[in-house]
């Protein structure tokens, strides 16, 4: 029986180890055919790269290489065996919600073609080991950074022409999403990258979403990042155009004033940068906010042109988002300013906006969100979008 019984194991053993051995030799094949069909192929319309490729690339992610930290992921400057430089976008984690964000940003970067926005040369498969997205590479920094950031220098800041010019084709760049049916819905100073030139490459499409033209809103859990979030669409989670009209509004005060969207060491009533600058505008205090080194109290020119961004910022911020212009508007707004270099002087200003508005910022201070008391330059997802 002990004979009988040694002579089963054996048995057992060798048919266990033949199973596994075809088992390894079909997951090596699955493999390596997964490979040669995502090398070169096409996803969505762009290039597939495999890990490999963009492990190499970016000498194995070496944190030398790292070009900066957002919301979903940190990007790092890689150079391809064609040799152009590129930008890689290593996303925080491989989930479900990571895969949807991921696709998302594909998509919507294959349909669009715009000088100002920021282009997408591919990405890795999502079944790869990691969701890494390829974009052009962008070499002078953030906004944010000229701003308020690592390169901002009060022996160089950037001169007010350039700001104009940053805000100007920040806005054709939302004009043109808007035309598309896509709301960007992160927009922000990191989000908006400079080449060396200070034209400007809008990027970071995670949140963005498909905005179909038969609808008026699209209902969803607020996202974005705090100080640039629309408050209306806080309060009742009805996601349109005009929320990136809000965001936009910020961006405009952060050109004005050189101040980051959010900050926890200025006064209290003030950590909230469109909040304070509401006020400000309203009180007829403008010079208060602005950048001293624009020269606004030296030269009337800068002063009229300063004084016709702030009142457009202004109506961008309004509360309610019917009374705030549309992006196609304040693309011509911005570019009257710009072509003539005479903005609206503040008594002009008051008369263009309407009684309601008036009696609105009067007896009710802006809607406070939760973030008015953060601080933060992440992006600030929930659980549902």
């Amino acid at each position: 029986m002990s004979i009988v019984f040694y002579f089963y194991l054996r048995r057992k053993k060798n048919r266990h180890a033949k199973s596994d051995k075809q088992s390894q030799s079909r997951t090596i094949s699955s493999d390596s055919s997964l490979k040669g069909a995502e090398k070169g192929s096409k996803y969505f319309g762009v290039h597939l790269f495999t890990y490999s490729e963009l492990e190499e690339a970016t000498n194995n992610f070496d944190s030398a290489n790292e070009l900066g930290d957002g919301g979903f992921g940190t990007v790092y400057c890689g150079k391809l065996g064609d040799g152009r430089t590129v930008a890689v976008k290593r996303l925080y984690e491989n989930n479900d919600r990571r895969v949807e964000q991921f696709m998302n940003e594909v998509e919507i970067l294959t349909r669009l073609r715009h000088q100002n926005l920021v282009q997408l040369y591919g990405c890795t498969s999502r079944h790869s080991r990691e969701l890494l997205l390829v974009y052009e590479y962008v070499p002078n920094g953030t906004v944010a950074d000229h701003l308020h950031g690592e390169r901002a220098k009060p022996a160089d800041t950037l001169p007010w022409h350039t700001r104009m010019n940053i805000a100007i084709e920040t806005a054709s760049a939302l004009a043109y999403l808007h035309a598309s049916d896509i709301i960007h819905r992160d927009i922000k100073t990191t989000n908006i990258l400079l080449d060396s030139h200070f034209v400007v490459k809008v990027a970071d499409f995670g949140l963005s979403r498909l905005f179909p033209n038969d609808v008026t809103h699209i209902s969803t859990a607020p996202q974005g990042t705090p100080g640039y979030v629309d408050p209306e669409y806080h309060q009742c989670y009805q996601l349109t155009d005009k929320s990136d009209v809000y965001s936009f509004g910020v961006v405009l005060i952060e050109l004005i004033s050189s101040m980051p969207a959010i900050d926890i060491t200025r006064h209290r009533h003030e950590v909230n940068l469109a909040i304070m600058a509401v006020h400000k505008i309203q009180n007829g205090d403008l010079h208060e906010l602005v950048d001293p080194a624009l020269g606004f109290e030296a030269d009337p020119k800068v002063r009229k042109m300063v004084n016709g961004v702030a009142e457009l910022a202004f109506q961008c911020l309004q509360s309610m988002k019917d009374t705030r212009p549309s992006m196609e508007e304040v693309v011509e707004r911005l570019k009257e300013i710009q072509s003539d270099g005479v903005g609206k002087t503040k008594e002009e200003a008051a008369m263009d906006i309407s009684a309601d508005h008036v009696m609105l910022l009067r007896h009710e201070a802006p809607p406070l969100s939760p973030d008015s008391n953060m601080r933060s330059t992440g992006t600030t997802p929930n659980a549902s979008g």
